[in-house]
């Protein structure tokens, strides 16, 4: 026979036995080890958690390679990932995180973290996860299959140990802790007050990892967190599709980050989140990150997933219209450098929010090209407080060298213009805007126009915490060296609110600036206001100010 034939001959022979003992000792040459070769059933009844560690650990052994899923439904309780490794789900087939019971067994116990006392609990431990790994290099979480988190949970062992006023969004009220980690929709949850052993909260959880690549596949229903990333460098996820139940990417203390081409829904909570916690026991800054060409969207649980995109929920748990966005902070210890965000829709759902409460510096943030419909709260929030969870000592944060461009806005919620909100001992400083279309849906009284929102320093930070805010399309307080051009706002319905309004700022320069006026009321309002100017403005003279303490423009 011919070469040629010789090997077509062999690979005939051989392939049918890549599911028997060839298959169990792994294929070394093509680095590929099939979990049914290690004994999973993929029938979505059996428990096949000991068959897909071991696949793992067989890789591992052989240097590494790529534990396959052909097509089925692979229910498993904690999934260890090592280094060197791809998990690989075929077509067809679906990573089922089980339900702790009946004494079936259970997840990976949370490890012990010290500094736990510094954020919630699904930020402080990694291990209760359905999938987890720990100080390893080169891991790959590839597609097209699913993973199919119904057996997670969302909730925590009981309320926070850190018990400052800050910790809830003051929508709550005097609800008690826990009340934002009810989940009307979710199943199989344990009770908030009851204990987590065997449970877990995250589809995916990686610590201390570097070199990590999560592609093309998608994700439903996965408990507190799709995915929590904290400490990992150099990481990309690239084409994922996930619609779960509450924070989808929780990107945390993490560098080199590449986020792009996915679709997230999340409408009890955030999309796309960068964070900087205290979890690692130390204030690590989550920096040199690009987020392009993804949606974020707050449909009901499943139905983006489903095709059928239904609209019939209208609240978030934290009793705040929907989420579904991406956003900077809270947890906000280590601070977020050299971050470009571009290319983005968002629908139905919360704008684009900027937030450092915990002492960490925001700057060199560049965002572009941003397309939102039916915004549920500001289009654009940024924002200084002081909530200081950390360490004694916390210092106030920072907001420096912003510069967001090419925005378009409709249909946003009336109550809250977008806000820049920095604090009076800690300005937000440099921030540009450019180019940018906000349509307001209106509503505004003239009431709403003399109210001066509260400074609420140590509040967790929503746009909500301001209340109705007293100009319908852009409110900054407590700012330094602001630059407006091109920029318009509108406001679909009556409206009696001034288009801006402008309290403690240093330094602010309006060119070509148009802002819809309301019958009777002003475009601008200035309060203890210094260089001002206006030029080119629709409706305005040209106007520069050295120092004003009220003004009506």
């Amino acid at each position: 026979m011919t070469p040629l034939l010789d090997r077509f001959v062999l690979k005939s022979f051989l392939w049918p036995l890549r599911s028997g003992f060839l298959g169990a000792l792994g294929d070394a040459a093509a680095g590929a080890f099939d979990v049914k070769a290690f004994g999973a059933k993929g029938d979505g009844r059996t428990l096949d958690t000991d068959a897909v560690n071991r696949a793992i650990e067989a890789a591992a052994a052989a240097g590494g390679g790529t534990v396959y899923f052909p097509a089925g439904t692979y229910k498993t309780f904690s999934i260890r990932l090592r280094s060197n490794l791809e998990l690989h789900l075929g077509h067809g087939a679906t990573l089922l995180a089980a339900t702790p019971g009946d004494g079936v067994g259970g997840y990976d116990a949370a490890e012990a973290n010290e500094w736990d006392m510094y954020q919630d609990y699904g930020h402080s431990h990694w291990h209760n996860s359905l999938i987890w790994g720990e100080k390893l290099e080169n891991v790959t979480i590839a597609g097209p299959g699913r993973i199919h988190g119904v057996g997670l949970t969302r909730r925590g062992p009981g309320p926070r140990r850190d018990h400052r006023s800050g910790d809830l969004p003051l929508s709550l009220g005097a609800a008690p802790d826990g009340t934002m980690a009810v989940d009307p929709v979710a199943e199989g949850d344990p009770n908030q007050t009851e204990s987590m052993e065997g449970w877990a909260n995250k589809a995916i959880a990686l610590k201390w990892c570097h070199n990590v690549v999560l592609r093309d596949f998608s994700m439903l229903r996965c408990g507190h967190f799709a995915l929590l990333a904290t400490g990992v460098d150099n990481l990309t996820i690239d084409n994922l599709r996930i619609d779960t139940v509450r924070d989808a990417l929780d990107i945390d203390c993490c560098r080199g980050v590449r986020i792009s081409n996915c679709w997230v829904n999340t409408p009890n909570d955030d999309a796309i989140v960068l964070k900087s916690s205290y979890a690692l026991g130390c204030a690590r800054a989550t920096e040199n990150v690009a987020i392009t060409n993804c949606h974020v969207s707050g449909y009901d649980l499943g139905s983006m997933l489903d095709g059928t995109f239904r609209t019939t929920q209208k609240v978030a748990p934290d009793k705040d219209r929907i989420t579904g966005r991406i956003k900077c902070g809270t947890e906000s210890n280590g601070g977020f450098k050299n971050i470009a965000i571009s290319n983005c829709v968002f629908e139905r759902s919360r704008g684009l929010a900027l937030e450092t409460v915990d002492g960490g510096v925001i700057e060199d943030v560049a965002v572009t090209n941003l397309v939102m419909r039916e915004v549920t709260t500001a289009p654009l929030f940024l924002r200084v407080g002081n909530r200081g969870r950390g360490p004694e000592g916390t210092p106030i944060g920072a907001i420096r060298r912003v510069q967001i461009s090419n925005v378009m806005a409709s249909g946003a919620e009336p109550r809250y213009a977008s806000l820049i909100c920095g604090l009076a001992n800690q300005p937000i400083e440099d921030v540009s805007l450019s180019n940018i279309h906000l349509v307001y849906e209106g509503g505004g009284t003239a009431a709403d126009a003399a109210v001066n929102p509260p400074e609420n320093a140590t509040a967790y930070p929503e746009p909500s915490m301001f209340g109705t805010i007293p100009a319908y399309g852009l409110y900054v307080r407590h700012a330094k060296n602001l630059r407006v051009r091109d920029f318009t706002v509108a406001h679909a319905g009556a409206e009696a609110r001034p288009a801006v309004v402008l309290d403690d700022v240093a330094g602010a320069s309006f060119d070509h600036f148009q802002g819809q006026r309301p019958a009777g009321a002003p475009c601008m309002v200035l309060r203890s206001v210094t260089e001002f100017s206006a030029r080119d403005c629709a409706g305005i003279v040209d106007v520069r100010m050295h120092s004003v303490a009220s003004a009506r423009v």
